[in-house]
């Protein structure tokens, strides 16, 4: 597992950190972050907008 989350670079130490911590409650505002991020960045390219924009 640590091979794993080492791999990941800065979201591997971010995660490490949450768990030390038992910070357990940031990890689903963190994906939902990345979610949002994500739409944000496909949303911006010309083709693949009007997709993006019809699911909501």
């Amino acid at each position: 597992m640590r091979d794993f989350i080492s791999r990941l670079g800065i979201w591997g130490e971010l995660l490490q950190f949450l768990w030390r911590r038992k910070l357990y409650w940031l990890m689903p505002m963190i994906l939902v972050l990345t979610l949002i991020v994500g739409f944000v960045i496909l949303a911006s390219n010309p083709a693949t907008g009007p997709f993006i924009y019809s699911l909501f």
